[in-house]
């Protein structure tokens, strides 16, 4: 791997981190980009499922004192069952797959209320929750928007959103790298990061995470509801650009 882009990817890793901390997905989002467009499909999940993990435990273990526990153990179990269908079925996106998922996953926060009645504090809702977002996750890389459809409705305030989804996202990337590491140990690992990467990327995540934090404690739960989705917006439809680019 060059130093540049060794570099680009410590660099994406803090960005991103500090963008998650603030808005609880974003930066999950476009660090999925971001590897797609530097490393193989297969590596790109599981260094996107390695540096988010981090990410978002950090964020899980900082505002540890927000986390709605009833819901991160229903969608845990929920979670592995996901993780169990998408291993047998052994599915894996093309580059071109891959960008327009991304890009169709941000659309999701458009959805009207009133379509779906929907509400993670339910303990059929949080099963449901679990199983399609990390099923989702596996599938694109990334599920935010879907998580977020199922936060909308409860009465969690900003920074236990926040906390909450972190949590439910450690079992979603940890099936990632199960999915799609074990292949990809069997080959000897081609294409993932050296480990100098990791070691750099992943304190810089965590530093990221810290002061998304400090600016999350800024944002009205107006603001922040708000601006997360005209953001994954904008991000989703250069996606959407990219496949078709990709694909023409």
């Amino acid at each position: 791997m060059s130093s540049v882009t060794a570099a680009f990817l410590i660099i994406t890793a803090f960005l991103t981190a500090l963008l998650s901390g603030i808005f609880g997905m974003a930066g999950g989002l476009v660090l999925m980009g971001a590897l797609a467009f530097v490393l193989p499909v297969s590596a790109a999940f599981v260094t996107h499922g390695l540096l988010q993990l981090v990410a978002n435990g950090w964020r899980a273990v900082l505002h540890r004192q927000h986390i709605a526990w009833p819901i991160l153990w229903n969608y845990a179990l929920a979670s592995a069952v996901a993780a169990g269908v998408v291993l047998a079925i052994a599915f894996m996106p093309s580059k071109p797959v891959l960008f327009l998922l991304l890009g169709l996953v941000p659309m999701l926060v458009w959805l009207p209320k009133s379509w779906l009645q929907l509400d993670a504090s339910k303990t059929s809702h949080a099963l449901v929750s679990g199983f399609l977002v990390t099923a989702l996750n596996l599938s694109a890389g990334v599920a935010g928007p879907l998580l977020d459809i199922f936060f909308v409705r409860t009465a969690l305030n900003r920074h236990q959103i926040v906390a909450t989804k972190a949590a439910t996202q450690v079992f979603s990337h940890f099936a990632k790298i199960i999915v799609y590491g074990a292949p990809l140990l069997a080959v000897g690992g081609s294409g993932v990061p050296p480990w100098w990467v990791f070691a750099l990327a992943i304190p810089a995540s965590m530093i990221g995470t810290t002061a998304g934090g400090w600016v999350l404690d800024r944002l009205s739960d107006a603001n922040f509801k708000r601006w997360t989705a005209w953001i994954v917006t904008a991000i989703g439809l250069f996606y959407l650009w990219k496949a078709w680019d990709l694909w023409f």
